[in-house]
């Protein structure tokens, strides 16, 4: 098992369910704090890049 440095958004409040995200060898890997030893969904660069653009334009809009 791979041991990731995971770190934590700093909108993330203490003890709120929070999305983690690590680097893994070229892939970028995220899980969530509710469920630490629970599913890893790794995913490229690219597409995590893209999702975050996504999320920022959208906030813009907002």
């Amino acid at each position: 098992m791979t041991e990731f440095d995971w770190q934590t958004s700093s909108y993330c409040a203490q003890g709120e369910a929070c999305i983690h995200v690590a680097t893994d060898h070229g892939s970028v890997a995220l899980t969530e704090s509710g469920d630490p030893s629970g599913a890893i969904l790794r995913t490229s660069p690219a597409a995590w890049a893209a999702l975050i653009r996504t999320v920022k334009e959208h906030q813009d809009r907002a």
